[in-house]
């Protein structure tokens, strides 16, 4: 018997750019007479391509194309992509909200979409009605949804509102008890494209622990969109990288991730120059910039056990200069985590022409979870001069896969924090009277 729970063969969506007919020969005229009075269109426009850096010269674009993959029951599988590669797109034809242009998609069992903040939701019915209708959508009956409601407003935490109108929710409120529901009702597949960034930190960590529950524990199939690699890492085994609209590859996660970090930045977590189109000013010549372990292996993932080495390539091109390396370190999210630059003192004598080699030890149980970007510089101190600076040089992925890791302890969700060092705790015994 076969265990694919989704299967995607030759999937292709298409949209019309600019202006649709109506269908109808009086809107066609109420849409002529607007533009001849200079007022905005009343009927739908269509927008750009999923590629949004290039611009089409047809009138159709292609927001999916040949998409084929085959995904087994009890499966979580990431999905991941640039803004426009057609994610949502994938989404909604997967949850059925919009059909494919050609191609066909084939599954098992019920499925639980979240898509977007209020997706299924009448804004005029009450939490606990919009319960009751998410379950009857699904099939369920209503003794069963009635087993599930205490588990769900308790996960959701807004049992004081749950007899009020959605409509008067906050979109944190809407999205917490829209999570609740589709993870909660028994679906066989349960989608969540990235709404949960709407939600807290706090409700965040409770949506991947409880998405890893129903994965593992209940054996119902996942699909996660994120742009939080971190999430997609800790969630999901395997991941699929869309690109403009096609299946760039679907894989094991950490490679996905690789092939998508090159694809954003133009490099991984080594970088070497060609001699003579090396970044230089004539004074220093940057060579290779290098990320390794204590033994000088080079890897895409580092445990955050263990100590990562950096590792900086240079000529000296001219005479004379006390010159420090220095490197940047920012997270996915473009937040300076911290700087640090070689310690000079001052019986330190000036750079010999030719080629050095510098190596930075960042120490183990520092940097969070997640992808790290590293620039590097060349500066003097005294007086200051930045003489190189290059931005997103090498881009490497900090990891937790130690069932023992000091700074997580038995807590198994998302830590937050630009970084996680292991601090020394004292427990103070109190002093006898």
């Amino acid at each position: 018997m076969s265990n694919i729970s989704i299967k995607v063969e030759n999937l292709s969506k298409a949209y019309q750019l600019g202006q649709i007919g109506t269908g109808t020969i009086s809107r066609d005229l109420e849409r002529w007479y607007a533009r001849m009075r200079g007022k905005e269109d009343p009927f739908l426009r269509i927008g750009e391509s999923n590629n949004q850096n290039t611009r089409s010269e047809s009138d159709v674009v292609w927001s999916l194309k040949n998409i084929n993959f085959e995904i087994e029951q009890g499966d979580a599988v990431g999905i991941i992509g640039r803004n426009g590669a057609g994610k949502s797109t994938l989404l909604k034809i997967l949850s059925k909200v919009t059909t494919p242009t050609t191609g066909k998609i084939s599954g098992k069992g019920r499925i639980a979409s979240l898509l977007e903040v209020g997706t299924g939701f009448h804004p005029e019915l009450s939490g606990r009605e919009n319960i009751f209708l998410n379950g009857a959508i699904l099939g369920m009956r209503k003794k069963e949804i009635q087993r599930k409601l205490e588990e769900i407003v308790d996960f959701a935490g807004i049992e004081r509102y749950l007899d009020t109108p959605v409509k008067r929710y906050s979109s944190g409120m809407y999205v917490r008890l829209a999570f609740a529901v589709a993870a909660h009702l028994e679906s066989e597949i349960l989608i969540v494209d990235e709404v949960l960034a709407v939600g807290d930190a706090e409700f965040q960590k409770k949506c991947l622990g409880k998405m890893g529950e129903v994965s593992k524990g209940e054996g119902r199939t996942v699909l996660f969109v994120s742009h939080n690699m971190e999430s997609i890492t800790r969630l999901c085994k395997q991941t699929i990288l869309l690109k403009n609209g096609s299946l760039h590859s679907f894989s094991d996660s950490y490679g996905v991730i690789e092939d998508y970090l090159k694809l954003d930045y133009g490099t991984t977590s080594s970088k070497y120059w060609q001699h003579a189109k090396a970044p230089n000013n004539g004074l220093v010549k940057l060579l290779s910039v290098v990320s390794h372990n204590s033994e000088k292996v080079n890897k895409e993932f580092y445990d955050i056990n263990e100590d990562v080495g950096l590792t900086l390539e240079y000529e000296v091109l001219k005479n004379g200069y006390m010159l420090q390396g220095a490197f940047n370190f920012h997270n996915i999210n473009g937040i300076n985590i911290f700087d640090a630059h070689e310690n000079i003192s001052k019986d330190t004598i000036p750079k010999d022409l030719g080629r050095h080699t510098l190596t930075a030890w960042v120490p183990r149980n520092l940097l969070s979870e997640g992808p790290i970007i590293i620039g590097v510089a060349i500066v003097t101190q005294d007086p200051f001069s930045v003489h190189l600076h290059e931005r997103d040089v090498i881009v490497f992925n900090m990891v937790d896969e130690s069932s023992n890791n000091p700074t997580r302890g038995s807590y198994v969700g998302s830590l937050p924090g630009i970084v996680r060092p292991l601090l020394r705790w004292d427990n103070i015994q109190p002093m006898e009277k």
